[in-house]
């Protein structure tokens, strides 16, 4: 684990972070909040819940398969799958074991309920601890920008999916490869400068499912419904001029998006 990783999500506990509300960790997808209206945590909610779904539709149809969370946090996905897709079972898989120990906490009555169809593991994006062709689904919901060998991961989710399962990713990547992309993120925002967000184009992602051997591979760009509602809950906390309100900065200079990746 790198160590502004191990930081981030255990002792500092990204998580506890009254812009992560109600225990998920990701930016939002905000296209149904109006963002003309005041904003509430029941928004910011709606707005994380709603990239979750945006991944499992993508990953779907889910009822009664396997699915595979990687990068589960607080497992909030993990429940979300169960209470509205219906599948025979959901695991989420993370690095960290105190994001884990938190899961189990967080969801202990609902392990209780659903002993048999949910569970926490840990494991690594490179390695994960699962037999071949476990899953009908594997999903990921904002952790890819921190996997150090994309190469890897996606060898192991096309190892660990059957045939015919699919996959379904959401995370940030610069739009292109130029040489100065990762200086000029660095530049502007700290999750880069300090090596917790790793500057990569969306090409080494998609290259890397398709060298797995996964097919129809494709990546949708979906900033517009990311960043702009992101700045907007972002600016009851931070003033314009402050480094996490370069997201969006980034964005419109055009040097980092939000994607969907999808492949079979």
């Amino acid at each position: 684990m790198r160590p502004m990783v191990e930081e981030t999500y255990g002792p500092a506990d990204l998580s506890a972070k009254a812009i992560f509300a109600g225990g998920f960790i990701n930016f939002g997808y905000w296209r149904a909040v109006d963002l003309d209206a005041p904003l509430g945590e029941a928004d910011r909610i709606r707005s994380q819940e709603d990239l979750y779904r945006r991944v499992l539709d993508l990953a779907g149809p889910l009822e009664e398969v396997k699915v595979l969370e990687v990068g589960c946090g607080l497992g909030m996905g993990c429940a979300l799958a169960l209470r509205e897709y219906a599948p025979a079972a959901v695991t989420g898989m993370d690095i960290h074991p105190q994001q884990l120990q938190r899961a189990r906490s967080a969801h202990a009555d609902l392990l209780m309920r659903e002993q048999g169809r949910l569970r926490f593991a840990q494991g690594a994006a490179e390695r994960m601890p699962f037999p071949d062709g476990e899953f009908d689904a594997v999903v990921s919901v904002e952790a890819a920008q921190h996997f150090p060998d994309l190469a890897a991961f996606a060898a192991e989710t096309a190892r660990v999916l059957r045939p015919g399962g699919r996959v379904a990713v959401a995370s940030f990547f610069t739009v292109d490869d130029a040489p100065g992309r990762p200086g000029q993120l660095a530049g502007l925002l700290d999750t880069y400068a300090n090596g917790l967000d790793i500057a990569r184009p969306v090409t080494a992602i998609t290259e890397a499912f398709t060298t797995a051997g996964l097919t129809k591979v494709r990546a949708e760009p979906i900033g517009r419904h990311v960043w702009p509602g992101w700045d907007l809950w972002l600016s009851r906390q931070w003033a314009v001029g402050t480094w996490p309100r370069s997201f969006l900065r980034a964005y419109e200079q055009r040097i980092l998006d939000y994607y969907l990746i999808v492949a079979s």
